[in-house]
């Protein structure tokens, strides 16, 4: 046994109690799946194995050992590491510079205080990375390198100094396709060449393709533990969130779709970036009542400008944006609001909610000067009551009051009342961007549902979203975006799962190359 956690505990200095006496094992050549909901404890339990977090009660063993970690740096010598979902990479520094910072010229027990041969060290990383099936360019500052080159750094970063156990949280989460396969060939070379693995995700089949061993955190508490050769989805599933989930529900539109004029068009649309170049390409593309269209594609292909375009957050340098026949190009954000346009967006705590406001000012926010809601001596505060109350029950917000601040509410709870908010609104266009991004499994099909039922009423919903299952079950119609440009746009069901991954890495299949798409 390399690893053995007993009884742990951790309550937070306000209270907030998020490990109830866990205990856990990680063996020799294994990877170990640790899931779970959203706040069920699992990275919180890995930053105290890696030194993050000091535990409030229990202990750790290692090799037999009693440890105690002060630090990261602690938990390194005994060869534990942590890559956590938020890269912590210095943006203009090299991928070596990266991988040795803190190593080779910080004293201590890692080095001597000789100067640092960069020559020899980039032969010893390109050695480690041929060997593991990492490679990755070492001369280049990480911030012009993709999401997943950047997580082979942090990995490499862990291994070369010399970690035998890699504890990864929510891996996969910026990855293509084929960047998850890779990751999970190097998981297994890694697991032969004799390294464990401890997996933290929230997936149920991501967890089953990847683990020999699967244990399943609820509420602070192990809910259960057994091999995957033994686990299903189903029971998984109910094991994370106390009842049967169906995992393989579709909300793709069962009725053809009439077509008539499109809610939204957009036509050889051009965007810059923040840096002064073209983010967005010579984009064209519609989107139509009672449809889903779905943009699919790697955080950081211009979707992020081309949804600051539809919604009045930066000006597009040429091309035109019609929504219901009007052009709205040159609108603004509260003009475009106004117009009809509803806007859940990826990053819900810097442009979505007001954490400090209470949910009865974030219920209305955007909307405060409709005559539903003010008059010409000030805003109807029992009317907002009434609306916020209606808002939470309705979407299913979990809440002591709606006068509490939104910075008390949980990521999902959050997430239904920004969903709440938008989708009460007599929108013509809803803009989704990443709406389950971090949601456990109840929270992430309730918000799906709640799309599939605003589709079904007749809004049209274009969908952003770097997650290939939640494209693939809600879209009608798909476009896949790589470097600012539409590489493919069609029905979802002219697409393999294969073939999406590849536009999205930006390689387009043989036969996509003559395809004519079906409208």
């Amino acid at each position: 046994m390399l690893v053995r956690m007993v009884g742990i505990h951790k309550v937070y200095s306000d209270g907030t109690v998020a490990l109830r006496g866990v205990d856990l094992e990680i063996r020799e050549r294994e990877v170990l799946g640790l899931l779970g909901e959203n706040g069920a404890g699992k990275t919180t339990l890995m930053k105290i194995l890696s030194g993050f977090l000091k535990p409030t009660k229990g202990h750790i063993y290692v090799d037999s050992g009693l440890v105690k970690f002060r630090s990261p740096r602690d938990a390194l010598r005994y060869g534990i590491a942590m890559v956590h979902q938020i890269f912590t990479l210095v943006p203009n520094l090299t991928s070596l510079e990266n991988i040795v910072l803190g190593y080779e010229s910080s004293g201590g027990i890692f080095s001597t205080l000789k100067p640092v041969d960069y020559r020899e060290l980039s032969l010893k990383v390109g050695e480690l990375s041929d060997r593991l099936g990492l490679k990755v360019p070492l001369d280049v500052p990480v911030e012009k390198l993709s999401l997943g080159l950047r997580q082979r750094v942090e990995i490499l970063k862990a291994l070369y100094k010399g970690a035998r156990i890699l504890i990864l949280d929510e891996p996969t989460t910026f990855l293509t396709t084929i960047e998850v396969r890779e990751l999970l060939k190097f998981i297994e070379n890694f697991r032969e060449s004799g390294g464990s693995v401890v997996f933290i995700t929230h997936k149920i089949r991501e967890v089953l393709s990847v683990a020999d061993r699967v244990v399943v955190l609820k509420k602070g508490v192990v809910s259960g533990e057994l091999p995957t050769s033994r686990a299903t989805p189903e029971l998984l599933a109910e094991l994370m969130i106390g009842r049967e989930v169906n995992l393989d529900v579709t909300f793709r539109n069962s009725q053809p779709t009439q077509w008539r004029e499109p809610v939204l068009k957009v036509e050889n649309l051009w965007v810059y970036g923040d840096l002064g170049v073209p983010a967005v390409k010579g984009v064209s593309f519609e989107v139509y009542p009672s449809e889903i269209f779905g943009i699919a594609g790697v955080e950081g292909n211009g979707q992020d400008e081309l949804v600051e375009a539809l919604t009045g957050l930066r000006k597009p340098s040429s091309g035109s944006i019609a929504i219901g026949g009007l052009l709205i190009d040159k609108a603004d954000s509260l003009a475009l609001y106004r117009a009809g346009v509803s806007h859940i967006p990826g990053d819900r705590e810097r442009y979505g909610l007001a954490l400090e406001f209470s949910l009865l000012e974030n219920s209305v926010i955007g909307r405060q000067w409709e005559d539903l809601f003010s008059s010409r001596v000030g805003i109807k505060w029992g009317r907002v009551r009434q609306y916020a109350e209606e808002v939470i029950r309705k979407f299913s917000v979990v809440a002591p009051s709606v006068f509490v601040p939104a910075r008390a509410l949980s990521g999902g709870n959050r997430q239904r009342l920004l969903v709440g908010r938008e989708l009460s609104r007599d929108s013509k266009l809803i803009v989704a961007v990443h709406p389950t991004k971090g949601l456990d499994i109840a929270s992430t099909l309730y918000v799906r549902e709640l799309l599939a039922r605003a589709r079904n009423e007749g809004k049209a919903i274009l969908l952003v979203s770097a997650d290939l299952e939640e494209i693939l079950q809600l879209s009608d119609r798909i476009a896949v975006i790589y470097e600012g440009r539409f590489l493919a746009v069609g029905k979802t069901d002219d697409f393999t799962l294969e073939e999406i991954g590849m536009l999205m890495g930006g390689v387009v299949p043989e036969r996509l190359k003559t395809q004519t798409f079906s409208k």
